[in-house]
């Protein structure tokens, strides 16, 4: 039987990595995690090229 153990590790501290990025940018942690468990690497591709979230001053 093959051990993946090492694999899921991976990719759940890489969804977690991206949620953090995310964050940073002004984004959706959960809606990236989401997103990355599904897409990893390209999530993280997706966050780095995207720019960050402005927000809108009120003067």
């Amino acid at each position: 039987m093959i051990d993946n153990t090492p694999y899921f590790v991976g990719w759940g501290t890489l969804t977690l990595i991206n949620a953090g990025l995310a964050q940073g940018k002004g984004r959706s942690g959960l809606a990236w995690w989401f997103f990355s468990l599904f897409l990893g690497p390209v999530a993280t591709f997706l966050i780095v090229i995207l720019d960050p979230v402005t927000t809108p001053t009120g003067s």
